[in-house]
């Protein structure tokens, strides 16, 4: 005999007095099965046909392998083996008595008056879920989450936030939506292009449920303001996309006590956890410190699948609901690897730090800090590699590269950035590959670098000036800036 785990989903666990799982012990799947039934015969008439026989639309799998295609019900078991019954479903329910569609039955104890007929109808689905019901609804229209950043994470979240009826969510973003931000942030509109995100965010989260209250806070996220900015919510759920704000939203939500439903993505991977101090680790329990600046690439420059964030985004959503409700399982202490390409769920555990200079019993930071210094950012200590290097505008380039001694242009990028636009005449030499190719700049009289707004290419000339390159120029602004200033015609990402 081997103790197996049988997993229960969802439709069935109403005839399994509510268990998710239970160990059972048997020699072969049949077994298994069979005391299932045995130990909750509600189950019976759901696994089995009347004459015996398990039901063709409930399959069963043994680890990751359908039985079928195994032995079926004779397949052998060993100890520590996962049973898991899969039933199918149409998004219906098992339940025998039904109301008719969209409409809420509730005995008299459940009335719900402060709740109108609209919204009755509105959150019928989430009160016909005994683990919400009036009493969770409620809790959500009285819950206040903080939402920092309205890009690819904060326009699926948001959504689903403002959906689910939550009462208050604040956004804080100070960009303008741009054509490039339509690939993947839900929450815009062609229409919207040019419009603060803020706004557009406001009157669409508005119009989908009236009920939910946005409020708008258009500034940059600081250690001057964060920890008054963090204080009204109940949650702050992390949208960032840069080291320093992800840091100091951690930490103010640490200090503050606070549950941080993160998310992050890059390319066609993600990752989701939910960082609680009173319970289980932060995320500098999970990143001391962060990457050098120039390691880690932003999506703006590595690129991003356009559903990625939307994946991401709806299970911070996710997260964040059952926290406020206070049921299921968080992912405290837990993080989710997702690989969209593999189509993949990975998940690790997380432990809190007891050296955590910030959430740990010895903790000795008390308070926030500088984070651009703290992350390395350029020109947080008062010096820019592009303070550094010589620059030229891109009107001057144009002129000297019409003149008799055009300098040699050099484009930093990488060559997915290269195929989407270019300055005729440029030479493509990606940044990582700057050290190992000096040869082919030796020959030039002076050199001008770019990359997409500057900042790579201000690094990349500085190398070169500390290998001995004495006439190197980096072009302001990048060639988004060369789009706007001289030739509209390339295109700006």
């Amino acid at each position: 005999m081997s103790k197996v785990t049988v997993k229960i989903p969802t439709p069935l666990r109403g005839f399994a007095e509510g268990a998710s799982e239970v160990s059972l012990d048997g020699r072969t799947v049949g077994d298994l099965v069979h005391r299932l039934a045995e130990t909750h015969p509600g189950l019976q008439r759901h696994l089995y046909t009347a004459d015996g026989h398990l039901r063709s639309f409930v399959t069963v799998y043994l680890n990751d392998e359908d039985i079928r295609y195994l032995e079926r019900e004779s397949t052998p078991v060993k100890e520590g083996d996962v049973l898991s019954i899969v039933p199918a479903i149409a998004g219906g329910t098992l339940s025998r008595s039904r109301s008719p569609a969209g409409v809420v039955r509730l005995q008299p104890a459940e009335r719900a008056p402060t709740f109108t007929p609209e919204e009755l109808r509105r959150y019928s689905r989430h009160l016909l879920l005994p683990e919400v019901g009036v009493a969770g609804q409620k809790r959500l229209r009285e819950s206040k989450v903080l939402v920092v950043g309205a890009g690819g994470l904060g326009a699926p979240t948001s959504l689903y936030l403002a959906a689910a009826g939550v009462g208050e969510i604040g956004l804080v973003d100070f960009d303008a939506i741009e054509v490039s931000n339509l690939q993947r942030q839900v929450l815009y509109t062609t229409a919207d292009v040019g419009r603060p995100k803020l706004d557009a965010a406001k009157s669409r989260l508005e119009a989908l449920n009236p009920g939910t209250r946005v409020v708008p806070i258009a500034e940059r996220l600081s250690a001057a303001n964060a920890l008054e900015t963090l204080r009204p919510y109940d949650l702050v759920i992390d949208g960032t996309d840069n080291f320093p704000t992800r840091y100091l939203v951690n930490d103010a939500s640490v200090l503050l006590g606070k549950p941080n439903v993160y998310g992050s993505i890059y390319r066609f991977e993600g990752q989701v956890s939910v960082f609680d101090a009173r319970h289980g680790p932060c995320y500098r329990c999970l990143y001391p410190e962060p990457p050098p600046p120039d390691l880690v690439p932003s999506c703006a420059e590595g690129g991003v699948l356009g559903v990625l964030p939307g994946v991401v985004g709806v299970l911070q959503a996710t997260e964040a609901i059952k926290v406020l409700l206070g049921i299921g399982e968080s992912l405290v202490g837990r993080l989710v690897l997702y690989d969209a390409l593999a189509l993949r769920f990975r998940e690790v555990k997380l432990r809190k730090n007891p050296k955590c200079v910030l959430c740990s019993p010895h903790a000795t930071q008390k308070g926030l800090i500088d984070y651009a210094a703290f992350c390395g950012v350029p020109g947080a200590s008062g010096v820019d590699a592009a303070s550094e290097v010589p620059e030229i505008s891109p009107p001057a380039l144009q002129a000297e590269l019409s003149g008799a001694d055009p300098p040699m242009l050099v484009d930093v990028r990488e060559p997915t950035e290269w195929a989407i636009s270019r300055i005729p005449g440029a030479v493509l030499i990606p940044k990582g590959e700057i050290a190992d190719r000096v040869d082919e700049l030796t020959r030039a009289r002076s050199l001008v670098l770019y990359c997409r707004t500057g900042r790579r290419s201000a690094d990349a000339a500085k190398l070169l000036r500390d290998l001995g390159f004495q006439h190197v120029r980096n072009l302001k602004g990048g060639i988004n800036a060369w789009s706007e200033e001289v030739d509209p015609s390339v295109v700006r990402y």
